[in-house]
């Protein structure tokens, strides 16, 4: 074991002179240098591995006997998700069929009113294009994997296709392509498909190009190859020709440390024969080392045009200059490098602190200390400018030339650029994420491109002007236009879908499925619960546990924090503060009510005594509340950071816990996650981006370094103490960066210093987080890139949790300890919520039992239920639901019986019990017979008791009745009919205020504590339901609180 000890060329400000720099920044490397230097050749888990995987995990399905665990989505729906394209069948103008990037395919044929999803029971949910082959949408071929080749942008499985609209699905091929950019359907011969294979992302493989099929699917040939780094992204044909082809090709890598955007294989080709031949086009086009992701379009009133939207990562030249939209006079970080010392000793006071807080420098750092030290030699410029060094601001730097539209009007023999000024500020620095464009079916001379902000044009790309109005979200991936009313416009963004009429003058929100992708989320303790997560590029939202998607009002859920959403936490006293983070680690403290926020990132110390050096924060940089105080805040960076107050102030438990690599363009060497011992303060645990594990029990004093027996060099995406062993610990991996899919997580029971992997049985799915359930050790459960899993024997085997859940990943999840639910956050369905409350009881010893009867949730009664407090309201109540959950050892019949404290029955189920778990969703409701019996019962015995009691009382109290006197009434009857819940009324006043409909009306359970009777197996085993009075106004079964233990 190791230890180690704690510890823009600028625009110059008028009248100041230029820097002369002691270090001028090195120069970029070419792109050739890049792919040598961060891009080492790799191969990836093969594809039958990975299908193998896919087919174990369907047989652990089948084999479930937890398959009666139902999950629930709740929302949130009202922010959309990330859309990758859209289709309309054309025999169907009201349908729409819409890909999600990681979010499923879904139709409606109602304009959105209503949607069903088609592909949830499939190998995978990510999707990069998919194309309708007959006019009903039948038959439909899904080319999966995202295109947009993002940090979450999943390997797909192949293509995916369909003939009776999405009720079944049949993989016919292309498994090892990973990613696909576009499909398209021959419109002369259904069965003739042409795909373009981006390939895998993280590493090199020969499944890339483009392919097509003559017979449906049957078969594919390859018909354009470049190599093994270079894969096609878009296709497109000539309507009027169909046997004229256009490809774009693009040359890209990623790794978990770099993006190499572009290179010399980017390109566009064009065939002439159905892909039998290709030539790369050029006459115009740029072409080498920084040719990015290319977008085509024919036009289809005019064919021989057609445009291409290129991301070209070229470096500006040295003399442009980029508009930074700050007014002259002020201080930017381009205009910071254009000074030296004795400029910037010239800048106003206040000049400089609006600088110093805009951009995140120390909060103690004012401008006259700083003055003062840079006139004593302590300080100069160039520290202020590597301070600087921010990944987020990276993403926006706009040093590279970016969008780009190009345009032939031969069919591809020229091309000329349409536009003379630069398009900035549309695709920024990642035009890798973008790529799209589109003509207007009547109109050659209108396009459309997407970015961030979705641009069009009249004038054939000359000018261009922006169509991002009010409930439009940014960055643009896809775009169908009506072919019968150009004005009809769909377009997909990260915020769903958008509908316009006018051609984009105006537009309509369409967002009401859950499609959102959480990355993070946490519970409160409220009564009901809330729910708390961060979403990519919707910001971090907040919303009720009792959501009903399509029921409940949309608004319900709202955004508290902006940006990408990343982690959260919240204050276990104070569910209103919320500690919450943006990529990058910009995180704040929020006060939700009243909407009070604080800045809460560590920034590296910058003084005169002290210059350390810029720290980097992952994408979703972890930080954590002590479990031992409120107060105190663990922040990860590249070192690990303590907080005593909250976030206002920070202190370094350790140096740099990573290898300090010399950096790519994608911060790297970050700690990914941290964890403390609920059993004993500054026993933490923090995991990398590099795959090492570290490991403190004194603070921070000394840290071992515990990565032996772990999986080499694989992200660690979740360390975990335990809450019942102070030495015990989790750890999940993911090769999810490297194209490998295996499924790794381990435990220590001694603080780290060995490992043992609990992976066994598990499919290859990389392991997103795993956590433990706060009431019972014998559980654990882990999200995966598929799914999620139980263990409910300590890791020794798992079961799938299965019902209601689509096959999509679960990036983190949460128990909430008093309620027994466990909430799910999916990068693509937004949360999914379960009641496993009672898995608590299913330890090894009970599931040898031939019945097991299961804690029952409290649930909220009324009475007055079935008459509701206005008459239409009646049509949209819902009945409360209470699940009653047993064990059977094996399958059988079965009857569940309701009854009071005095035995009276007042329901009875019956049905035939499965193996294994078994829940049955009770409506809380009673048979009218039964219900007579009891009421009857208990009037009688209340009656009994009131005559028992009074008999006795008038016995000690009352002198005996002169001989002629009648003996008084003393109320005895009405006090028993009280007691029975109804009020004593003569045989007149029952008539007149009687319910004519009474013994039709269905009737319910009054409040009170009842036994639930489970008979199977020739047992009987017992369980308590608790029926709560409603609260003031009529009640609903989210009124209730905890189950009932």
């Amino acid at each position: 074991m190791t230890r180690i000890p704690a510890a823009i060329a600028c625009v110059a400000l008028a009248g100041l002179a230029a820097a002369d720099t002691a270090e001028p920044p090195k120069p970029p490397l070419t792109k050739t240098e890049e792919r040598e230097k961060f891009h080492p050749r790799a191969v990836g888990m093969d594809a039958p591995t990975r299908l193998a995987g896919f087919a174990h995990r369907r047989e652990m399905e089948k084999a479930s006997l937890l398959s009666a665990l139902r999950f629930r989505s709740v929302g949130p729906e009202i922010q959309g998700g990330r859309v990758v394209d859209v289709e309309v069948p054309s025999a169907h103008p009201d349908a729409l069929v819409v890909a999600f990037a990681s979010g499923g395919l879904w139709r409606t044929d109602n304009r959105g009113g209503s949607w069903t999803p088609l592909l949830d029971a499939e190998s995978t949910l990510t999707l990069g294009d998919v194309a309708l082959a007959d006019p009903d949408g039948k038959t439909i071929y899904a080319g999966t994997g995202e295109a947009n080749s993002s940090r979450t942008s999943y390997a797909g499985t192949g293509v995916l296709k369909t003939t009776d609209g999405g009720a079944t699905w049949r993989n016919v091929g292309l498994t090892d392509s990973h990613h696909i950019g576009k499909v398209l359907v021959d419109p002369r011969d259904a069965r003739t498909i042409y795909v373009a294979a981006i390939g895998h992302l993280y590493t090199e493989n020969a499944e890339r190009g483009v392919f097509k099929s003559a017979d449906g699917g049957e078969t594919w040939s390859r018909i354009l190859f470049v190599d093994e780094q270079t894969g096609a992204i878009d296709l497109v044909l000539d309507p009027g020709n169909p046997d004229v082809l256009y490809a774009a090709t693009w040359e890209r890598a990623r790794a978990p440390w770099n993006f190499l955007e572009s290179g010399p294989g980017s390109g566009v080709w064009k065939s002439s024969d159905a892909g039998r031949t290709w030539r790369r086009l050029a006459g115009g086009l740029p072409t080498g080392d920084t040719v990015g992701r290319i977008g085509l379009a024919v036009a289809a009133s005019r064919p021989s045009t057609l445009y291409a939207v290129v991301d070209n990562q070229a470096r500006r030249p040295a003399g442009e200059v980029f508009d930074e939209d700050t007014p002259p006079g002020e201080l930017t970080p381009r205009r910071l490098r254009g000074l030296d010392d004795a400029a910037f000793l010239r800048l106003d006071d206040a000049l400089v602190d609006r600088f110093l807080r805009r951009y995140d420098y120390p909060k103690a750092l004012k401008a006259a200390r700083l003055k003062r030290d840079m006139r004593a030699g302590k300080a100069k410029v160039a520290d202020l400018v590597a301070y600087l060094k921010d990944a987020n601001r990276d993403l926006f730097e706009n040093d590279v030339v970016q969008a780009e539209v190009y345009r032939t009007d031969d069919g591809g023999e020229t091309w000329r650029r349409t536009h003379e000024k630069r398009i900035d500020k549309v695709f920024y620095s990642y035009g890798y994420y973008f790529g799209r464009i589109t003509v207007d079916p009547e109109d050659p001379e209108h396009v459309y491109f997407g970015g961030v902000p979705m641009l069009a044009s009249t004038d054939g790309g000359r000018t261009w002007k922006g169509l991002d109005l009010r409930g439009v979200h940014g960055d643009h991936h896809a775009l169908w236009i009506d072919p019968a009313r150009p004005a009809h416009l769909v377009l997909g963004n990260d915020g769903g879908l958008n509908v316009s009429y006018d051609h984009g003058a105006s537009w309509s929100k369409l967002n009401n499925l859950p499609v959102g992708q959480f990355t993070s989320v946490a519970v409160d303790a409220g009564r009901p619960y809330n729910i708390v997560g961060g979403l990519q590029d919707n910001g971090v939202m907040r919303g009720p546990s009792t959501y009903k998607p399509g029921k409940s009002d949309p608004a319900a859920w709202r955004e508290i924090y902006g940006g990408d959403g990343a982690t959260v936490v919240i204050d276990p006293k104070d569910a209103n503060v919320v500690y919450a983070a943006s990529q990058f680690g910009n995180a704040a403290r929020l006060d939700v009510k009243s909407a009070d926020r604080e800045k809460i990132r560590p920034r590296p110390e910058l003084s005169a005594e002290k210059k350390e050096k810029p720290l980097r924060y992952n994408w979703i940089t972890p930080f954590l509340l002590s479990p031992h105080s409120r107060d105190v805040l663990y922040f990860g960076a590249n070192r690990l950071y303590r907080s005593f107050d909250r976030g206002d102030t920070w202190t370094a438990l350790s140096d740099d816990l990573t290898s300090d690599r010399e950096q790519g363009d994608v911060p790297f060497g970050t700690l990914t996650t941290i964890a403390e011992s609920p059993k004993r303060f500054g026993v933490i645990w923090v995991g990398t981006d590099e795959g090492k594990v570290w490991g403190t029990r004194d603070g921070g004093g000394t840290w071992t370094d515990l990565t032996p027996g772990l999986a080499k060099d694989r992200w660690v995406t979740r360390v975990v103490a335990s809450a019942f062993d102070e030495g015990t610990v989790y750890v999940t991996q993911s090769g999810y960066r490297n194209d490998d899919f295996a499924a790794y997580l381990f435990r220590s029971t001694d603080y780290g210093h060995a490992w043992e992997s609990l992976a066994a049985g598990l499919p290859p799915e990389p392991v997103n987080v795993v956590r433990e359930d706060p009431k019972a050790r014998h559980l654990l459960y882990i999200g995966t890139d598929a799914g999620a899993f139980v263990s409910l024997d300590r890791g020794k085997s798992w079961t799938a949790l299965t019902g209601g859940l689509p096959h999509v990943a679960v990036q983190d999840l949460a128990v909430h300890p008093r309620e027994g639910d466990l909430v799910l956050a999916t990068h693509g369905r937004s949360l999914y919520l379960a009641e496993v409350a009672p898995l608590r009881k299913l330890t090894e010893e009970a599931m040898a039992k031939p019945v097991v009867a299961l804690p029952v949730k409290t649930v909220a009664g009324d009475l007055r239920r079935g008459y509701g407090v206005h008459p239409y309201l009646t049509w949209f109540r819902d009945d409360p639901v209470v699940s009653l959950a047993y064990w059977s050892s094996a399958p059988g019949p079965v009857t569940l019986t309701i009854k009071d404290q005095d035995g009276n029955a007042w329901k009875q189920l019956t049905g035939t019990a499965a193996r294994g778990l078994n829940v049955v969703e009770y409506d809380v409701s009673a048979d009218p017979r039964l219900a007579d019996a009891a009421e009857a019962a208990a009037r009688a015995k209340a009656l009994a008791e009131q005559k028992a009691r009074g008999t006795k009382a008038a016995a000690e109290a009352k002198p005996p009745a002169e001989e002629g006197e009648e003996e008084e009434e003393d109320g005895t009857e009405d006090k028993a009919a009280a007691a029975a819940g109804k009020p004593m009324l003569d045989a007149d006043l029952q008539q007149l205020l009687a319910d004519p409909l009474h013994a039709s009306r269905k009737r319910y359970l009054p409040p009170g504590r009842y036994s639930v009777e489970i008979a199977a197996g020739g047992r009987v085993e017992k369980t308590t339901l608790v029926v709560k009075p409603p609260k003031s106004g009529g009640a609903s079964s989210e009124d209730a609180g905890e189950s009932e233990r």
